[in-house]
């Protein structure tokens, strides 16, 4: 077995504790990573969720056990984002890499800026009220964006329905839970029209870290230092994005 196997395990382990502390960016994160050493991104978005099938399995069902779910918020997100996810890697596998890496790679250094700007905007106010057709509507496009981005789920739903006031604990638990069928259904796009032989080695590294990871990240969230993390995130984000289009482009 080739030795970078355990980079990638270091980068799914990393990932998967961003992911599962802030309920965003395991995807984003590993997208990046993966598209700065030259993946096309149909690849780089299909080795990051055939690994997640598994971390957010684990990581759902330990938010599960620790009572960080909304059902009735799941009930909003869960369909629609599995249309949204399976629209977005069918477009994906459909286009050129070398034509829409720069702007997989634009759309990820926006997502990077997003986070460090909620980093700096919260106001503390939680909403616990019902779930309107316009959470129905963001599970839509989180689901898109998230297949077409290598990761997105979490930084456009969570982050919405946290500055909309939601619980942020009940919000990741519940986005994290419904991550996993999302995820299981780009996956299966993405293995009818994608040929896995060449990235059999990532997709094993993200995923061993990635359930390493997934129960320790379920318990620090709600005592780690958030503002913090997600301006480090955010920031690494945008600087391998930045490099990334740099480098497709020259």
């Amino acid at each position: 077995m080739d030795p970078s196997i355990l980079l990638y395990v270091l980068v799914g382990f990393v990932a998967q504790i961003i992911d599962g502390a802030l309920g965003m960016a395991y995807g984003v994160s590993s997208n990046t990573f993966l598209l700065s050493l030259g993946l096309p991104p149909a690849a780089a978005s299909a080795s990051v969720h055939m690994a997640e099938v598994v971390t957010t399995g684990v990581s759902g069902a330990a938010h599960w056990q620790l009572g960080n779910i909304d059902w009735k918020l799941v009930k909003r997100l869960l369909i629609p984002g599995v249309v949204g996810g399976v629209a977005g890697a069918y477009l994906l596998t459909s286009i050129d890499g070398d034509v829409i890496k720069p702007y997989i790679a634009g759309y990820l250094l926006l997502m990077g800026a997003y986070i460090i700007y909620k980093a700096f905007r919260n106001d503390g106010h939680i909403n616990d009220g019902t779930h309107t057709a316009r959470v129905s509507v963001l599970g839509l496009v989180g689901g898109f964006c998230d297949a077409i981005g290598g990761g997105g789920w979490g930084p456009v739903v969570t982050t919405t329905l946290v500055a909309r006031g939601k619980n942020p604990r009940l919000t990741i638990g519940s986005v994290n839970f419904s991550e996993f069928f999302v995820t299981f259904a780009e996956s299966v796009i993405f293995v009818l029209t994608l040929t896995f032989s060449h990235y059999g080695q990532i997709i094993l590294g993200l995923l061993i870290g990635g359930v390493i990871a997934a129960p320790l990240a379920a318990r620090v969230t709600k005592s780690l230092p958030l503002k913090s993390l997600m301006i480090l995130v955010g920031a690494l984000i945008v600087i391998l994005s930045i490099r990334t289009i740099y480098l497709t482009l020259t």
